[in-house]
């Protein structure tokens, strides 16, 4: 979506007044730094190397972590439901889900088995929110996945509500092997990557880590305040 702006001129122009300097109107030229360690970190690592990693970070994320291919994907799904109990499902609306082979799992066994499924429709507005705030489970899929630090990255659209990801109880994120990067920085590139080739990126870009954790002060972890309290992450090795 491509919005208006309005007032921008007057707005700088007031910013400008206030610092009693004249506006900045020439493009600023990214310096070129001598030193960036930032892409050293890992850069020569496979993506078996990187799965690797991930895996021994999810040790101290609190989150489960499963190495499928597409053929067996329904299964582990369906087991890693089962293990959170069953109950009502929530997932974006997105083809993959079926390009994947999951539709039979997700429309035909879970709802014979009497768990609800729900498929975000952003025509429903509201009603999404209260049948994710209901569910045990919620079901996304990560674009990018930053081994260092177990960390997801999950685009929002209409069809992929931010709820999705952090009402449910649970969640299950699926993630491609191929989304796999080292960390932050290579992460940052891709969104680079995606604005120059798209002309947009994702209005709402969230880095989820595990299940939700907080900490006070005093360093008292305590999971599930501000989003799940299960995490699970699926990676699907031939995609």
């Amino acid at each position: 979506m491509i919005g208006t702006i309005h007032n921008r001129d007057k707005f700088l122009n007031q910013i400008a007044s206030q610092l009693n300097r004249p506006r900045m109107s020439a493009p600023i030229e990214r310096p070129a730094w001598k030193y960036q360690p930032q892409y050293e970190i890992y850069k020569d690592a496979t993506l078996d190397e990187l799965l690797e990693i991930l895996k021994e970070h999810c040790k101290k994320i609190h989150t489960k972590i499963f190495t499928t291919d597409l053929a067996e994907l329904p299964v582990v799904v369906n087991n890693v439901v089962a293990e959170y109990g069953g109950g009502s499902v929530v997932t974006w609306k997105d083809k993959r889900f079926s390009k994947w082979g999951l539709d039979p799992l997700m429309k035909e066994k879970w709802p014979s088995e009497n768990i609800d499924v729900f498929e975000w429709d952003y025509t429903l507005g509201e009603e999404n929110i209260r049948q994710a705030e209901k569910a045990n489970v919620g079901i996304t899929i990560s674009e990018i996945t930053l081994a260092e630090s177990g960390t997801v990255v999950l685009f929002s659209d209409k069809d992929k509500g931010r709820t999705v990801s952090f009402l449910p109880a649970t969640s299950i994120m699926l993630i491609p092997k191929s989304t796999l990067v080292p960390r932050m920085t290579q992460a940052a590139v891709k969104m680079r990557e995606i604005h120059e080739e798209t002309g947009h990126v994702a209005s709402c870009i969230n880095f989820i880590t595990g299940p939700s954790n907080s900490a006070d002060i005093e360093l008292n972890l305590v999971v599930g305040v501000h989003g799940p309290i299960k995490a699970t992450y699926i990676v699907i090795n031939d995609l």
